[in-house]
Formats: C-alpha cells, structure tokens, sequence
C-alpha cells in the first residue's frame, strides 16, 4: 500500500479527507498519498501561529538549541532524506545526498545566527537634544513568516526558509511545492523533534491559487518568504505591498570565459553545473561566452564533458541527469530547443528525448538568435548555450543585456578584469573564476532585477526576517 503523508497542523499531524497524489518525475509511478490542504486550514494555521508567538516567544538560546539539534537529526538520517529527494523532485541521488548534507549546514548556521542576534547602541549624546539620554536599537521578531518553497531544492531550500525564521523568533506556514512536500514534511518531523513547541510549524501542501493566495493574503501573515518564478513572485509582492516580501527568483545565468582564463577548469565545471538535477536551478549556467581565442577548444572539451554524462534513474548512485519535474516542463524546453534551431542555433550536442522519452539530453545550442528563448528566458532545464565574442567589455554588456540578475561567472586571471567585471556586471553575485551556479549556504544570495529582492543565507535572512524597534531612556 502506497504512503499515506498527512499534513502538519500546528503541531497536529492529520487527514483532510482529500488526497493529492504524488507521482515520479522518473516513471510516473505513484509514490505517495498527501493530505491536501485548504484556505480553511491556512487559515487555522495562521491563526495558530499567531497565537503562540502573541502569547510568549521563545529565548534565543532555545531556538538555538533547537535549531542545533535539527541539524544533528538531518545528519543522522542523511541518506533517507536523501532518497525522499531523488523519488520526489527526480534528483539524481548523488545531487540529493549533497542536499541533504547542505541542510546540516544551514540549520548550524541557523542556530549560530540565533544566538548571536542582537540590536545595538545609537549614540544619542552625538547632538545636544539627546543629552541625558541612552538610545537602543532593538531587532525584534515580526510574527508570523509565511513560506513559500520551490521543487528543486526541497530540503535545503526549506531549510533557508525555516531555519532563519525561527532563528528570528518568529512562527512559520509553510507551502511547499506541490511536486515535492514529502522532503519538508520530514524536516517538519525532525523540527518537532527538536524540541520546536506546538504552533510555530505548519506545514500546509496545496496548490498556489488555493493555500498559496490565502496564505500571502492572511491579515495575520506579516511577511512572505517566496522562491519561485518572478511573474509568480512579483505579482504577490504586488498584491500585498504592506507586507515584508522577499523574492528569490529565476534567472538565466551568464559565464563569461576570457582567453586569460583557466577554460579548460571552466569547461569542466560547467559539465557539471549546466546540467546537475537536469538544469533546474535558478542559477544553473546557461549563457556561455567564449572569447574567440580559446572557443574551439573550450567547445570540443565541454562537448566531450557532456556526452560522458550518465543520464536516467535518479535512484541510480552513477546518474548525473534525471528527468525533469513533469513530462509538460521535458516538452516545453524540448519546444524550446527545436525553437532555437529553427532560428539559427546549432546543437552540438543533445537535443533529443531519451531514456524511452522520459529524460531530456543534455543540451548544448551554439551561436542562438539572441531573441530565442534558450538565451532571454530561464529554460529551467539541461540546456546550455554558447556564443563567442573578441572584446571583454563587451562580454561584460552582454551578460547584462538581460531582464535577470542573479549570479553571474568570469573566468579571468587578470585581476584588471575581475575587479572590472566585480563593478560593472548587475548581478546580486559575480563569482571570479568559478561558474555561476556556485553557492555556499553561509553566503549572501540573491539578486537584482527581475530576479528578486532580498538575501538569503542564514545571516541575511535573519536581519530580513526582524525589524528594528528604537528606545531610549531618559536618565533620571
């Protein structure tokens, strides 16, 4: 009999009496039963929340501990996690085991930011009107976080949304992903574990018209914490402009390879990075720039780096490509791909369905019409495109000739143009001499543009997930 998952309800594991049913990304088999949530029960939840944290918070050093604790629990249970990620989201179980290792890391770093979350002094005696007077800047909690994570990342992304928020001292509802609940839903388990007390933890599955509006749109929801697609992303924030939002989007990630730079390092990363968990990620690399010097070469070894690629079942420990979140996302970037073509770009490499039509290629397109989607969209999938270009500076306009701005990456061993392109490049990171799709979960991420507005990264996050609240006192 199939998992029957039902749904976290301020620290209430229960059915609602209406099942969605959960299918691999692989073979469309049925993996899991889960409890499908409504505006009703965003609505309990939310209230829940409100009500704990209105009543009492919790001390710094508890949430820290908590938080601590939930790391060394995902730690010991790595490998489950891990296979929960590859079933659900098609993650090859190589990708998967270094999710799950990440989420350690990202509820440690969590649990430091806890404990050292602190306000500061405001030097009221700097003018003569403060004179007598001790000013305090206070970082206080805002409430209820309402969350809103992707597919892709279904631990560790959870885990960025969680884990400062209760850093913070706030209390959380969750969405997750529609394709991939069950990976939050266990850490909502290790949470509680942990010793997170009733009613600050909901997680509620369901689509984004139903449990998504609702919970974006709860008078008691003081910010929304969303990851996702921008025209998603930035109507909610446009819908709800009194509240704190912050948006990690998409974007369409340029690498930037000077003839000065280390190519062949480059060529070798992006084999990876272009087409780990078939190119779904928001910072996946997927606009190449060759300069001319070096283009052939970096061309045939990238080529050669991608055809080695192992594609097919997730749960295989030798995969390095599975199949794309749904056969509709597979045909879409398979459109995309024949699109390109027709217009001019050249497949080196891929371009067509394997695995018995259940997997995609991965995808190399040189010179496209710089007007076709693979190269001004997000293509969320494993493809990657090159293009060739003679002078750097205009290397650098191009990467910015797009409506993103994530991350971008430059391979460069002039120091010159790496502190050229650290200054001239509108990204929220520029990476020199590492690809794009680079992240550490300590680091400050996100972007600019139609990419987003915020930073994540525990440190960050945290600061985003407070607000400051002056005192002074009047000496006596």
């Amino acid at each position: 009999m199939e998992l029957e998952q039902k749904l976290l309800l301020a620290g209430e594991w229960i059915e609602t009496g209406d099942w969605d049913e959960l299918k691999s990304p692989w073979d469309e088999s049925l993996i899991a039963r889960v409890a499908e949530g409504s505006e009703e029960l965003v609505d309990r939840a939310v209230t829940a929340a409100h009500q704990v944290f209105t009543e009492g918070g919790l001390p710094q050093f508890e949430r820290a501990e908590i938080l601590s604790r939930a790391a060394d629990l995902v730690a010991e249970r790595q490998e489950d996690l891990a296979q929960t990620i590859a079933r659900e989201a098609g993650k090859p179980i190589k990708t998967a085991r270094a999710e799950a290792s990440r989420t350690v890391d990202t509820l440690t770093f969590s649990s430091v930011e806890a404990r050292k979350l602190t306000g500061s002094t405001v030097p009221m005696e700097a003018s003569s009107a403060g004179v007598g007077k001790l000013g305090v800047l206070l970082r206080v909690p805002l409430g209820v976080v309402g969350a809103i994570s992707p597919f892709n990342f279904p631990l560790n992304l959870v885990a960025h949304k969680l884990g400062p928020a209760i850093a913070a001292g706030n209390a959380v509802v969750l969405k997750p992903a529609s394709q991939t609940p069950l990976s939050s839903m266990k850490l909502a388990e290790i949470l509680i574990e942990a010793g997170l007390p009733n009613g600050w933890l909901s997680v509620i599955p369901g689509g984004g018209l139903t449990v998504g509006n609702a919970l974006v749109e709860h008078e008691l929801t003081a910010a929304i914490s969303f990851t996702g697609s921008a025209p998603v992303g930035w109507g909610i924030r446009s819908r709800v402009p009194h509240k704190r939002v912050g948006l990690e989007l998409g974007s369409n990630a340029p690498l930037i390879v000077n003839h000065d730079g280390d190519w062949e390092a480059a060529a070798d990363k992006a084999r990876v990075h272009a087409f780990s968990h078939a190119g779904q990620s928001c910072i996946s690399t997927q606009r190449i720039l060759l300069h001319e010097e070096i283009a052939d070469r970096f061309i045939e070894r990238i080529v050669a780096n991608v055809e080695a690629l192992k594609v097919g079942d997730p749960l295989d420990p030798e995969t390095d490509v599975g199949p794309l979140i749904t056969p509709g996302d597979r045909d879409r970037v398979k459109q995309w791909i024949d699109e390109a073509v027709e217009s001019g770009g050249e497949v080196l490499t891929g371009g067509e369905l394997v695995d018995e039509g259940r997997c995609l290629a991965p995808t190399l397109i040189a010179h496209p019409d710089p007007r076709s989607r693979v190269w001004c969209e997000e293509i969320f999938g494993p493809v990657a495109t090159v293009d060739r270009f003679t002078d750097f500076d205009a290397a650098l306009e191009r990467a910015n000739d797009s409506k993103f701005g994530l991350q971008a990456g430059v391979f460069t061993r002039d120091i010159g143009n790496g502190i050229k392109a650290a200054e001239t490049l509108e990204f929220g990171g520029v990476l020199i001499n590492e690809v794009p799709t680079f992240r550490a979960d300590q680091q400050p991420y996100g972007g600019v543009k139609d990419s987003g507005n915020t930073r994540e990264g525990p440190a960050y996050s945290i600061i985003e997930m407070t607000e400051e609240r002056f005192v002074t006192f009047q000496g006596g």
